[in-house]
């Protein structure tokens, strides 16, 4: 994890997760055009909030996934993030994730 992250803490039950990378080549060893690849629907969790506020009291509800976790994505929705590295970096809600990867 680059020292850029390390920075990044994202609020109450907001996650950032880096988008896994697309693979540019067939089987075959055919070059892929980036344009005509989707989106990968897979991420790894790098940063994760404290959790959503507790509406019964003090402190904050436990988030379900953790740094290193795998995770699957929704097709749409999350904010990007830039940061340093040429990575795809976004922030989802934890009600957003689909499922975690095992």
């Amino acid at each position: 994890m680059s020292s850029v992250i390390k920075k990044v803490l994202p609020m109450l039950d907001r996650i950032l997760i880096m988008r896994a990378e697309v693979k540019t080549t067939t089987a075959g060893g055919i070059l892929l055009p980036e344009d005509s690849m989707p989106k990968e629907m897979q991420g790894v969790v790098v940063a994760v909030g404290p959790g959503a506020r507790n509406p019964a009291g003090a402190g904050h509800l436990p988030v379900a996934v953790k740094e290193g976790d795998r995770v699957l994505l929704p097709k749409y929705g999350g904010t990007k993030v830039d940061m340093d590295d040429k990575r795809e970096y976004v922030l989802f809600r934890e009600s957003d994730i689909l499922a975690k990867l095992e």
